[in-house]
Parts: C-alpha cells; structure tokens; sequence
C-alpha cells in the first residue's frame, strides 16, 4: 500500500564509470550528439552546467509519448562521482508528488537510483524510466569505447 518507492539499477560499463560520470558532470551539453535516440532536448535554465543550484530540463520518449523532466541539481559528489537531480517540473510530476534521480559511478559500474512518491496506489512504478536511463548510459558507453 505504500506510495512511496525506490528503484536501484546497476551496469557494468566497460569504458569505466569515471568516464560515464565526466560525461554526465562536465559535457552534458554533449549528450544530444552522444545518445540521439534517447535524448531529444537538454537545456540550462539556471546556473552552469551540472552545479548545485542550477535547473535543466531534459526531454526524451518513453512508449511513444515525450517526456519532460526540469530538475534542479541537489547535490554533487566529486569524490563518490554522484550527482542527485530533483524533478521540479515536467509532466512526471502529474504521476508522482516528489521525483528524485541519483547516478553513482565506481570502477567499472554506473547506478541509478529513482526515488519517488506516487500520487495514488494506481500509479505505475517508473520502470520505462529506469529503462530509458540505462538505455543512455549504454549509449554514452558505447560512445566512449569507439
């Protein structure tokens, strides 16, 4: 009966998580060109690139129907190279009253964690989502290993 949950998804990539991170932390503006056929919009509304503070918003397709995220940068750890978007705006807040994305790298590993609240028990669990998320770090990773 509860509506809040958390889902935890880790791969391994072979270009090294340090890798997966940089590219996510300091050349996100990169990753229209990297993964196309996820990503369809990145934007900085606020503040630079990935900083605590600044506000993104990103837009991709899940089933066919597009899906905006606009986050605001919660919190960055260089040494633990992980990075927590909280979802501010966008339509996955007409399913979920909180949203909130972590991805982690170590060694030859990248996680992402979603932690949610749904607004009703008849909300679906975000696991196209989580789908979608791990379908871009392939893509950066089979970027990286060209």
């Amino acid at each position: 009966m509860g509506l809040k949950g958390k889902l935890i998804a880790s791969i391994e990539v072979k270009c090294g998580g340090h890798s997966i991170h940089d590219i996510i932390h300091t050349n996100t503006h990169h990753l229209l060109n990297i993964i196309p056929s996820v990503l369809n919009h990145f934007e900085i509304h606020e503040g630079e690139t990935i900083k605590v503070g600044s506000v993104v918003s990103w837009k991709f397709n899940q089933d066919g129907k597009e899906i905006l995220l606009k986050e605001m940068i919660e919190s960055v750890d260089l040494e633990k190279k992980s990075i927590t978007w909280k979802v501010i705006g966008g339509n996955m807040l007409e399913l979920y009253d909180s949203f909130t994305i972590t991805t982690s790298s170590e060694h030859q590993w990248t996680t992402v964690t979603i932690m949610y609240e749904k607004k009703t028990e008849d909300t679906p669990e975000p696991l196209t989502l989580l789908g979608v998320f791990l379908s871009g770090l392939k893509g950066i990773e089979s970027h990286l290993l060209k």
